[in-house]
């Protein structure tokens, strides 16, 4: 499916009608007389930095892109905003990138929701997991989960070495994520004790294969068969390789949301809105570069 075509930002702000026109996705028929239990605003891989493009990527320009995605979600009034990582780039120095977060966070902050973080190995690349938390005053960190609205989420942290060591500055490969046993044993344990629809959030991606992907998850396998025997889960929602993608397995669609860095300009962005459905259904509204899709397919 095509994402949804954007005005100029100064239409953006002078219209209320933006909504109107990203609606317009399979199924929606069915769904615009129902009432959604959680509404979610979603953001991945800004990479904010104040340095020159490098690639596709626009360091830069993640901070005018994400003021545009704020303003449409206070416009929609989402019941909380995730962001799914990488939400600056490295810099030289923790103080410089402790500079960069706060200057990209503060505008994300401007919400009137909740927010949460998943934590993306770029987050680490120069800042210890503390010292990004910390900045971002995040109010749960690493992996957790929370019940809200009849709705079960669950943030995953792949952010540890290989000897389950967590990433630190200059002592992991970004291509090495792994989540620890104590972490998977606590996903066993959370999803045993909920029966409500789940959504699962996380940075690297979990429909890979090791091996065949630096993308992966190195205990994909074995954390799909976790979330396959509980029968709850609904969807992963990731980022981290910078694509419109969408793989189902075992009747679990795993979505990956599209990078705000990548291209410059108002149309090289991406963002969406997340609406759960009391039977599980998810509607994944997407702006800019960002596919609209229905969940599961």
């Amino acid at each position: 499916m095509k994402p949804q075509e954007l005005p100029s930002r100064r239409q953006f702000l002078q219209t209320s009608s933006l909504w109107l026109g990203a609606s317009v996705i399979d199924g929606m028929a069915q769904r615009t007389k129902a009432r959604p239990l959680v509404r979610i605003g979603l953001v991945t891989d800004l990479h904010y930095a104040e340095k020159p493009p490098g690639g596709t990527r626009h360091y830069r320009e993640s901070a005018k892109k994400l003021s545009e995605a704020v303003a449409l979600f206070q416009q929609e009034k989402p019941d909380f905003v995730i962001e799914l990582g990488d939400l600056v780039d490295a810099a030289p120095t923790a103080d410089e990138e402790i500079r960069f977060l706060k200057t990209i966070n503060t505008i994300l902050e401007k919400v009137d929701c909740p927010r949460h973080y998943v934590l993306g190995n770029h987050c680490v690349a120069t800042l210890t997991k503390e010292q990004f938390y910390q900045t971002c005053q995040a109010k749960k960190t690493g992996y957790y989960s929370w019940d809200q609205q009849g709705v079960h989420f669950i943030v995953l942290d792949a952010c540890y070495q290989k000897d389950f060591e967590d990433y630190r500055p200059g002592n992991f490969e970004w291509s090495d994520p792994n989540i620890p046993p104590k972490e998977l044993t606590w996903l066993t344990k959370d999803l045993a004790a909920t029966t409500l629809p789940t959504v699962v959030f996380v940075h690297q991606r979990l429909d890979l294969e090791p091996g065949t992907s630096p993308y992966a998850i190195k205990q994909s396998p074995e954390v799909r068969k976790v979330l396959e025997a509980s029968g709850n889960v609904s969807a992963v929602l990731q980022g981290h390789s910078h694509k419109n993608e969408l793989h189902e397995i075992s009747n679990i669609p795993y979505c990956t949301i599209a990078a705000m860095v990548e291209g410059s300009g108002e149309l090289n962005s991406a963002y969406s809105m997340l609406e759960v459905y009391e039977d599980g259904t998810l509607q994944l509204k997407g702006f800019r570069k960002q596919e609209s899709r229905t969940l599961p397919t």
